[in-house]
């Protein structure tokens, strides 16, 4: 864990009960929120998700129990401010049933937030939606050239990271942008043998 009210980068979690925790749909919306608009109460978090206050004040407790928010300062109950404790949750090399039901819910998760982007796409200026990028790409690689594209990638999308927590270090017009870093080997021809 970092110092207190400095989210670290990344959370790594191991345990399949965290696993189990993070892959519920509120709070995996309570985490990204306190991300990007947090620190806030559950009262606040309420207004924002459509939950209960109990409901989300719940969803924190339990997200507190497995390191992933923790409060903010000083309060009581439903006044009690909660902040993420890092920009990032990952769960790589992690190898459970757990590990695996988190990924397919992230994957929905990010099926449906794409999909979002997609139908409210017009309502862009020209600029943002002729930046925007949707497509793929099929390249052949081995196992260590994918790892270091891997690691390449990440380092460039890192190159931003101290705009997460300054927005003063934020330029005119930024926006928050969702990169999606997916890359699988492809089974195709394995699933029709």
């Amino acid at each position: 864990m970092g110092e207190p009210g400095t989210p670290q980068r990344t959370v790594h979690l191991e345990d399949p009960r965290a696993l189990r925790a993070y892959a519920h749909p509120t709070r995996m919306e309570l985490v990204a929120l306190l991300r990007t608009e947090g620190p806030f109460t559950a009262t606040r978090a309420a207004e924002l998700t459509g939950e209960s206050v109990a409901s989300c004040s719940y969803h924190l407790r339990m997200l507190a129990k497995y390191g992933l928010v923790e409060e903010a300062e000083s309060g009581a109950g439903r006044d009690k401010p909660w902040r993420a404790t890092a920009h990032y949750t990952d769960w790589q090399g992690t190898d459970s049933e757990a590990a695996d039901a988190l990924s397919a819910t992230m994957a929905q998760r990010y099926f449906e937030t794409m999909t979002q982007a997609l139908r409210t796409r017009r309502q862009l200026p020209a600029d943002w939606r002729e930046a925007e990028q949707f497509g793929d790409d099929v390249v052949y690689l081995t196992a260590a050239e994918l790892a270091d594209l891997t690691g390449r990638f990440r380092e460039l999308l890192e190159s931003y990271d101290d705009r997460l927590g300054d927005p003063a270090k934020r330029p005119e017009g930024a926006e928050p942008v969702t990169v999606l870093r997916v890359a699988f080997r492809n089974r195709r021809e394995e699933a029709s043998s």
